[in-house]
């Protein structure tokens, strides 16, 4: 029975020293204080209280930087927020500097880069800090990356998050878009408008074309009626000159109170007779 008392320290021990590295985790194993090696995913076992195990996560992480006001180059005090996507580098230099060589990695990445934002922004305005949001991002992107390598810290990207005027800007610039939507609007309104009239106007002028052609067709109907008349009028004067010309002479002779005998048939009977809606007496009328 005494062996027990050897066998379960022992096998205490060993269920002490187990560790188990994850998949998305790196490990550092130091014995007495000193690095030793590299444990990579799996099972490992150490010495307890002489080695000790550090965990250290390979898997893209990404850290907020944080509100924070700065005051741009035409003076106005921007909100400025960012996020950071970084990962620590799996090979054994870069798991290394994470934990030797920088001193909690996540918080000196949040001041880099909130210093590197006041830098940034500082020399732009505000409107040329929100127009040049993808310049900002290079920018920030490119001093983290060349900072931070020594730590064996991979920047793999930066997103401008937000970058706010003072209330007071904010509330103007809010009135600026609406009376621009306004005015936008007015503009489409007139336009329309404008297009309504026009089509108006046009089937006015289209009208009055219409009411000009048909005076033009009439007038032509009136003077083609004339023309025919006229050539009708020719026509039967010239076969009836001579009996115009008896007319004419009883004209004259009533209006000297002479005496003409016309015969009985005479078309210049007939046609007085027509005329004065009587019918001829048979023989001599004077």
């Amino acid at each position: 029975m005494d062996y027990i008392y050897i066998i379960v320290p022992i096998i205490l021990l060993f269920l002490a020293g187990i560790r188990i590295v994850r998949p998305t985790q790196k490990g550092l194993i130091e014995r007495l204080g000193k690095y030793r090696k590299l444990a990579h995913p799996g099972f490992h076992w150490i010495i307890p209280v002489i080695d000790r195990l550090f965990y250290v996560n390979i898997t893209e992480q990404m850290i907020d930087a944080e509100p924070q006001e700065i005051i741009t180059n035409d003076n106005l005090n921007a909100s400025v927020d960012a996020q950071v996507y970084f990962r620590v580098k799996s090979d054994e230099d870069s798991v290394k500097g994470s934990a030797y060589d920088v001193n909690n990695y996540q918080l000196q990445i949040v001041n880099l880069a909130r210093t590197t934002l006041r830098n940034i922004i500082g020399t732009l305005t505000l409107k040329s800090a929100n127009s040049e949001r993808g310049k900002i991002n290079t920018e920030l992107h490119e001093t983290l990356h060349q900072e931070t390598k020594s730590w064996g810290i991979e920047i793999i990207r930066t997103e401008l998050k937000q970058i706010d005027p003072p209330r007071d800007v904010q509330e103007t610039m809010n009135k600026v878009v609406k009376a621009e939507n306004e005015k936008i609007a007015a503009i489409d309104s007139a336009t329309a408008a404008e297009t309504v009239a026009d089509g108006i106007k046009r089937a006015k002028i289209k009208e009055a074309e219409g009411f000009k052609r048909a005076k033009v067709l009439h007038a032509e109907g009136e003077a083609e009626a004339i023309k025919l008349v006229n050539e009708a009028a020719d026509r039967y004067f010239i076969g009836n000159a001579q009996l115009l010309r008896k007319l004419e002479a009883m004209e004259m002779s009533l209006k000297s109170n002479s005496k003409i005998v016309i015969p009985t048939g005479s078309q210049v009977v007939n046609l007085i007779g027509e005329m004065a809606g009587i019918v001829p007496l048979n023989g001599i009328t004077k």
